[in-house]
């Protein structure tokens, strides 16, 4: 009995990222010929009949750094009716200094400046009450859009009243290591696959917080951003769809990112994301009991048969070394820490994933194809490093405390190639 429960943990431990893959790849392809094969390319966004104002936020905590670049790229954009919100969240650098001085020079900036770090969603909460727009764009401190981001992103929501956000695509732009390329590969063939694939179905798990539009009405219906939760981009994105609101992908947002190239930053990076996508998904879960909220049933599936997928691997992974100490009665076999027939079968359906995310990704940055290579290694270090933050993050998140304020420190930012 005991033997049959490690041949099909073993057996899980396998089918679940296949199964996953197979499903992202289709909803993939699905999503690039229904919604991308037929929309033009990055430079040739849907014409507008107007040009709603649109206020561009960008919270900054000692972006001193990066300020600057960030604000002039976004002057470039190609739309008539902008305004620029910067959003100096207590910094202890020069960040403050660099900020006025950019709002001299440019009259569609303008510069708000808070006394002491409060967070990230509280500095988006007050640069959205002084914008005098009703679409929002929120960036991070150190992207960089693409010229045309802002009508793409503008677009869906002007057509549907339904949508109450748009998430774009971001594309790494620090590419000198190997952890960097790694992350090239990752946005491609597994972050941008898993958003086409959740929009062909219709809910996000998230926005990414690096880049959305938000309709201002959709936030004051979910009164804004928590102030309390560690990641207030997948925590804003649950509350929009459980008021009724949609959310969509546009993968012809482009939107370049800065990401760490450490180990250390990289592990802080996404400890905070499993951490944060567990807080939500337990402060949630009670209201996805009501019927209406069916459409939200296979995100929650997913991130609770992740946490149960960790947690079998490390029970498997507990028993494969007992048995390597001899500490398992001798009928018990422990033979590896994934059936070895499947192995194989895995790695092809894993380069098939990539393969196809790749071509899909060319038509938005042509010479994608070259980061394939890297890409082999990717499948040890992505679920390797998502057991190991999922298997940390449920302790520390149930032993975390709401109300308290999530404020944020500067990011690894990796090196600039």
């Amino acid at each position: 009995m005991f033997q049959d429960a490690i041949e099909a943990a073993q057996a899980f431990a396998f089918f679940y990222p296949a199964t996953l893959a197979l499903f992202w790849m289709g909803g993939g392809i699905y999503h690039f010929l229904r919604y991308e094969r037929g929309a033009g390319d990055v430079d040739s966004p849907p014409a507008l009949r107007d040009a709603p104002m649109v206020s561009i936020l960008v919270p900054c905590h000692n972006e001193s750094d990066n300020v600057e670049e960030v604000v002039q790229t976004l002057l470039l954009q190609h739309y008539a009716n902008f305004e620029i919100i910067m959003i100096n969240d207590g910094s202890t650098d020069d960040t403050a200094v660099y900020l006025d001085r950019l709002a001299e020079r440019h009259d569609r900036v303008r510069t708000l400046h808070l006394d002491r770090n409060l967070g990230k969603a509280n500095a988006l909460r007050m640069g959205t009450l002084a914008s005098r727009a009703e679409y929002l764009v929120c960036i991070d401190g150190d992207a960089l859009l693409h010229p045309h981001a802002l009508s793409w992103m503008v677009a869906p929501m002007i057509e549907d009243p339904r949508i109450g956000a748009v998430t774009g695509n971001p594309r790494i732009r620090n590419r000198s290591t190997l952890l960097g390329k790694l992350q090239v590969g990752e946005f491609s063939s597994i972050i941008g696959m898993i958003k086409r694939a959740q929009h062909a179905y219709g809910r996000l798990f998230t926005i990414s917080g690096v880049i959305a539009a938000f309709r201002k009405q959709a936030l004051h219906d979910v009164d804004y951003w928590a102030t309390d939760m560690l990641t207030e981009d997948i925590d804003v994105s649950w509350r929009l769809q459980l008021a009724g609101w949609d959310i969509r992908y546009e993968p012809h947002a482009l939107c370049y990112i800065l990401m760490p190239e450490t180990l250390k930053g990289l592990w802080k990076q996404r400890l905070r994301w499993a951490r944060g996508g567990t807080e939500v998904v337990m402060t949630y879960a009670n209201r996805l009991c009501a019927v209406r909220q069916w459409r939200m049933w296979p995100l929650y599936l997913e991130y609770v048969t992740s946490l149960v997928w960790a947690y079998v691997m490390a029970t498997l992974i507990g028993l494969w070394i007992a048995s390597l100490f001899g500490l398992l009665p001798a009928e018990v076999h422990v033979n590896g820490l994934a059936p070895r027939s499947y192995g194989l079968l895995l790695g092809v359906i894993c380069l098939a994933q990539f393969m196809v995310s790749m071509l899909i990704d060319a038509r938005y940055e042509p010479r994608v194809s070259r980061f394939y290579y890297w890409l082999i290694w990717y499948p040890l270090a992505y679920w390797v490093i998502s057991f190991f933050t999922t298997i940390a993050a449920l302790p520390m998140t149930l032993c975390r405390k709401r109300g308290k304020l999530a404020t944020w420190t500067s990011p690894d930012r990796g090196f600039k190639s």
